[in-house]
């Protein structure tokens, strides 16, 4: 199994009954693997916060609930996840934080592990597809046992990769009975309630602390010579093919980190390696405990580790030498689809010269050449938002491109925000009938669920006239005819208030994948 398909299982045979989630690499195929699952009811959320604030409830009310998304998700679902760890969650809650080392598809590199310290929330990461399986299970039983969420880490290469895995086929009973329970004083974070439970949080996180020492997922490792290595995730893996004899201190929690299991294993070495992608965030807490160890000083926290790099840093000379070929080959940028609907609108964004605050989705590629038809994209919903702000610095020709998938995840209170402040952007959006940058799921533009089944479609005409927009400045025009989209964006454009264009033309790869 793959490492997601491992966490669904791993969710399954916990009990799960819930899961929740929006699709971003490289988490989406979670729950695409959970919805073939008996007794789980599976959606894709319109955005990371609503989908955690779906698992809060469920789990306050009794059934454990999976959510998932990928690092920068966990940006806007943070509100509810800080607060969540105060109020505790009753049934078992586990969020998913797939971390992208190397910005296989996104748009930073950030480390979700600092997400754990400071929301004070445990955090587990497997290394490999069966650990997957087994700590997802094991951070279900955390949560339950000390009433709070925890966090289950992985990167890009634990969730795409694939490896054995064995598994019970047993399905974990219900261990929380009846409903939600009525207690003001732990579920309504006013002032007066929040302080106590703010210390409850941090008995219940020191009680965590000691469960780490003894807990198996952390382990020592014995092995010959006197460098010692502290690792967790894929970097283990790598560590253990490059150095398959070291002593090595594995570990499964990385918040928190077992503090007596570290300077126990210091002081069984000369020397100490912390081997981890991204920041120092092992290292950094190492050292602080007054414990000497290296790291950093060795490996960048830029990118990704491979066994080719610690190889290189720590054994220089010895590592074989990287496949080559004489051939030159041509590169290849990433690029819109011959035929994709969005190529017209950035063909034509271009010839008209406009500024374009763009947004995220696989038409982000409009920025690149051959059409070079978009200024700026930050975030999932910044582009209509960002254009406001140009428009008010004095910017008179901009105009705000956003898909239907981003559109809804948070692209609507964008539009309301322009409304309520008399703004004058024309918004464009690019409705091509699925969330195809993350391997086509549906949304709330596409009239399907994520189990097939039929769901409503936001009319685009109601909600801009609902937000006070008038019909003549909402448009509707087929991508495919070119001659009516840039007739429509320079008619809209030119009557100096806000309107609101949608593009629609089927993502060709959906089309032909329906059709077969």
């Amino acid at each position: 199994m793959s490492g997601n398909e491992a966490i669904a299982r791993g969710a399954y045979e916990a009990g799960v009954r819930v899961g929740a989630g929006y699709p971003g690499t490289p988490s989406t195929e979670i729950l695409e693997a959970l919805v073939d699952y008996p007794g789980v009811y599976t959606e894709w959320s319109v955005n990371e916060k609503v989908a955690l604030e779906l698992g809060v409830g469920a789990a306050l009310s009794g059934a454990r609930s999976l959510v998932t998304m990928k690092h920068v998700g966990v940006n806007v679902a943070a509100d509810i996840l800080f607060t969540s760890a105060y109020t505790g969650v009753k049934a078992g809650l586990v969020v998913v934080s797939a971390d992208d080392p190397a910005l296989h598809s996104s748009q930073d590199e950030q480390d979700n592990r600092h997400y754990a310290r400071a929301a004070k929330v445990p955090m587990l990461e497997p290394a490999d597809s069966m650990e997957a399986v087994e700590f997802t299970k094991i951070a279900f039983e955390i949560s339950e046992r000390f009433d709070i969420p925890v966090m289950l880490r992985t990167t890009t290469r634990i969730a795409h990769s694939s490896s054995a895995v064995s598994f019970s086929g047993q399905r974990a009973p219900s261990r929380v009975s009846g409903g939600f329970d009525r207690n003001r004083s732990k579920y309504v974070m006013i002032p007066v309630h929040a302080g106590p439970r703010h210390v409850d949080l941090e008995r219940r996180m020191s009680e965590i602390g000691e469960l780490a020492e003894t807990l198996e997922i952390n382990r020592v490792e014995p092995g010959k010579g006197s460098t010692g290595f502290i690792t967790a995730g894929i970097c283990y893996q790598y560590v253990r093919e490059v150095f398959p004899e070291a002593p090595v201190l594995k570990l499964g929690f990385v918040h928190p980190l077992p503090e007596r299991m570290i300077r126990e294993f210091s002081r069984q070495v000369d020397r100490l390696i912390v081997v981890e992608e991204l920041d120092p965030f092992i290292e950094d807490q190492v050292k602080a405990w007054g414990i000497k160890a290296e790291g950093k000083k060795y490996f960048s926290s830029i990118g990704e580790i491979s066994p080719g790099v610690i190889s290189d840093k720590l054994n220089p000379g010895t590592s074989s030498e990287p496949l080559s070929s004489v051939l030159k080959i041509p590169p290849r940028p990433p690029s819109l689809c011959p035929g994709c609907p969005h190529r017209t609108v950035f063909a034509i964004l271009n010839k008209l010269g406009y500024l374009v605050s763009g947004d995220i989705g696989c038409y982000t590629l409009g920025a690149l050449p051959p059409f070079s038809a978009m200024d700026t994209q930050l975030n999932m919903g910044g582009s209509i938002t960002m254009a406001q702000g140009m428009e008010i610095a004095g910017e008179k020709n901009v105009v705000a491109v956003i898909g239907d998938s981003t559109f809804a995840h948070s692209g609507m209170t964008g539009l309301l925000n322009a409304a309520y402040n008399g703004r004058n952007e024309l918004i464009i959006v690019l409705d091509n009938g699925t969330t195809a940058m993350t391997g086509l799921q549906p949304n709330p533009l596409s009239g399907e669920r994520l189990n097939g089944e039929p769901a409503v479609k936001l009319d685009y005409h109601k909600l801009a006239g609902a937000v006070g927009i008038p019909a003549g400045q909402v448009r509707t025009v087929n991508a495919y005819k070119p001659d009516d989209v840039e007739k429509a964006i320079v008619e809209l454009k030119g009557t100096g208030k806000l309107a609101l264009l949608v593009i629609e033309g089927p993502c060709l790869i959906l089309k032909r994948k329906k059709k077969k």
